[in-house]
């Protein structure tokens, strides 16, 4: 660990993701203060010597660097700029704020303008891997900020995340926008699938004949030789990141691509597919659904036949 690197970090937000990433933290001997919405999601935790604060403003006045790992953008809006209990209340001048939600920049922008004149150093570090990678310490980060703040906090990352795959990708606000395009085009591979595999077995190809094909050919991706396999294998869309959060990132992204002026035709309607498909099954489906949906209407399940010896 660099001399630089602080070594008291305050963690807001302990849900699927951050419950893995602060045990992550904690098992690399860094000290950590703690806030979360359930105070009961911080009992391990505390058990194992990190100490709870009871609002972000606390968990600032207390760390070195504050990490937040919240749902949505308003969540993080208020953890961050709440007069009383935000961190802003709480953190110093000079102060380190990382933002590791999928989000937008325009928050992090206006606390940069804002509070220019307090010095802040604020980054934004959102993450791919799901709960598993979070718990395995082994997230793909992307962050954007500056190229010191990233060096000075990389054990910090390194702690949550595969060293391999953290990614400085820019400055402030590109991690965020990495992410979101990541997830948009996840998303559609998705819908693309979905689609390109109803049409093909309802013209009489096999299924395992269909993908095979796909994979040999310059349209595979790893979404059709890997990430669907838990749909035609176990029937499994992925409940584990439900669609409604799924929902949120493709809104978020279609926010993006009208602030920067760039068309979204495509992702609109993946978004659009999406939506449906949420309307449909309900927030707490999973993220794949989606492809049920194809399913459904065609009256048909995308399952590969398994060979019994």
């Amino acid at each position: 660990m660099s001399t630089n690197t602080p070594t008291r970090v305050g963690f807001i937000g302990l849900g699927n993701m951050g419950s893995g990433m602060t045990r992550n933290l904690q098992k690399a001997g860094f000290d950590l203060v703690v806030n979360d919405i359930r105070r009961e999601s911080a009992d391990e935790l505390v058990a194992a010597g990190a100490v709870w604060a009871n609002t972000p403003a606390e968990v600032a006045a207390q760390s070195e660097v504050v990490i937040t790992m919240l749902p949505t953008p308003r969540h993080v809006e208020t953890v961050v700029c709440d007069p009383t209990t935000g961190i802003l209340a709480g953190i110093a001048d000079n102060g380190t704020w990382v933002d590791m939600s999928t989000s937008v920049p325009e928050l992090a922008q206006r606390v940069r303008a804002d509070y220019a004149d307090r010095n802040l150093h604020i980054l934004d570090a959102p993450v791919s891997g799901m709960s598993v990678g979070a718990a395995n310490g082994m997230l793909q980060i992307f962050v954007g900020g500056e190229a010191d703040d990233v060096a000075r906090l990389r054990p910090i990352f390194e702690a949550m995340g595969d060293p391999e795959r953290i990614l400085h990708v820019g400055d402030a606000g590109t991690g965020y926008a990495v992410k979101l395009m990541i997830n948009q085009l996840w998303f559609s591979h998705l819908v693309a699938t979905a689609e390109v595999l109803a049409i093909g077995v309802k013209a009489g190809v096999d299924l395992d004949v269909l993908r095979n094909s796909l994979i040999a050919s310059p349209a595979n991706s790893n979404f059709v030789q890997n990430d669907v396999l838990s749909i035609l294998d176990n029937g499994d869309y992925d409940e584990g990141f439900a669609i409604a959060l799924a929902c949120k990132d493709l809104g978020l992204s279609i926010d993006l691509a009208r602030a920067v002026g760039a068309p979204s035709e495509l992702s609109a309607l993946v978004e659009q597919i999406y939506r449906r498909a949420r309307a449909q099954y309900g927030d707490r489906a999973g993220e794949m659904t989606p492809v049920r949906l194809y399913e459904d209407l065609l009256g048909i399940e995308f399952r590969l036949q398994k060979e019994f010896a």
